[in-house]
């Protein structure tokens, strides 16, 4: 099983797309000191995730999402309200 989530930096209000095998491991690792491109924007929280069963799927929804853009995603899905 796999997991593609949006994060939304509690410092900036950004978002991050991505997809993993272990959501909470990864969580924790965006929120690391250790944590690469997302350092910078920490903390982040989870505003949405989706299993899926295979990698492939995962990697097809994640670009599905990047090319339509989190926050348009979002307010597709009604998570977040549009403005």
């Amino acid at each position: 099983m796999f997991f593609v989530y949006i994060l939304q930096s509690l410092k900036s209000g950004r978002f991050y797309v991505g997809q993993t095998h272990d959501l909470n491991k990864r969580l924790e690792e965006h929120n690391s000191d250790q944590a690469g491109h997302t350092k910078k924007e920490q903390p982040w929280k989870i505003l949405w995730q989706q299993q899926v069963n295979a990698r492939a799927d995962a990697l097809a929804l994640e670009r599905k999402i990047k090319k339509r853009g989190a926050k348009r995603f979002l307010q597709d899905s009604s998570i977040i309200k549009p403005g």
